[in-house]
């Protein structure tokens, strides 16, 4: 079993082989306007996969591929010739999904972009809800005259709340004694 590393360079070294000689080799006219954008081989070497983009349409693309699958043998032959390793590879030839999912990619861009822009129109005119900083600052923890802080130990009807040391009653409620 082969490692890793020499799968990667006998597979960028079958990439280069086969991208350069594909034309000279298949010498067919209905052969597309072919790209080899990646090659894979297995860590044992034995076999390799081949992905290839061809330029054209759909009709371009299955003549494509069938003079791949039939000058497959003559490929191979070639690739052992110029790699000279003891077992040379099967190839097989996989088109590549790569411009539809770069179309794909495309549009999702296209539609952020206009949502972005529809935020920032709707984002122009707007303003705040509440102050325009509404975070506590230093100098917001002011003492009201009896010693306690104005915003945390009053509610809204002005009565003290929370635990201020004060003295508790016989009811144990924390009313005032005296009172």
């Amino acid at each position: 079993m082969a490692d890793a590393g020499r799968a990667r360079r006998i597979a960028d070294r079958i990439k280069t082989l086969v991208a350069a000689n594909v034309e000279s080799i298949v010498k067919d006219p209905d052969l597309g306007f072919v790209t080899i954008t990646d090659v894979r081989v297995t860590n044992d070497l034995q076999h390799a996969s081949v992905f290839y983009t061809v330029f054209g349409d759909e009709a371009q693309r299955t003549r494509t591929a069938e003079l791949l699958e039939k000058n497959k043998g003559r490929l191979r032959s070639f690739v052992g010739r110029q790699i000279q390793i003891r077992l040379t590879p099967t190839l097989e030839f996989i088109a590549d999904a790569i411009p539809e999912s770069a179309a794909h990619l495309e549009d999702l861009l296209r539609e952020a972009k206009e949502r972005d822009a529809a935020v920032a129109a709707a984002a122009a005119g707007a303003t705040y809800a509440g102050d325009a900083d509404p975070y506590k600052h230093d100098e917001d923890d002011e003492l009201d005259d009896d010693g306690l802080d104005t915003k945390d130990d009053r509610d809204a009807a002005g009565h003290v709340t929370g635990d201020h040391d004060e003295p508790v009653g016989e009811r144990g409620d924390g009313a005032d004694a005296r009172a």
